[in-house]
């Protein structure tokens, strides 16, 4: 079974949001009121969403900041399980007497 890429929530924000919407990344930093270059590097996947970008981007989109975050969350716990895969496969459940 093949597995799937890991989608990094810029990914989402750039083919889901800014190409459809007709919206830069700059015109988006400049909306929200951040750094341009903290927008390019999360389209890019070189940077985390953080709490503050997520909510500033659900009140622009209208959307929730726990869908931002979870797209992180998501990323974050598929990368640690293909990163330490063979390390976690030592790991047994604890039976319970």
């Amino acid at each position: 079974m093949e597995n799937l890429k890991n989608i990094h929530p810029g990914e989402v924000l750039l083919e889901e949001f800014l190409v459809p919407m007709g919206i830069s990344a700059y015109r988006l930093a400049k909306e929200i009121n951040i750094p341009q270059t903290r927008i390019s590097e999360i389209v890019k996947g070189r940077r985390r969403m953080t709490a503050d970008t997520a909510l500033r981007l659900s009140l622009f989109f209208g959307n929730s900041v726990k869908f931002w975050m979870g797209l992180q969350v998501d990323f974050d716990i598929e990368e640690e399980l293909r990163l330490k895969k063979n390390e976690f496969d030592l790991i047994r459940k604890y039976e319970f007497a």
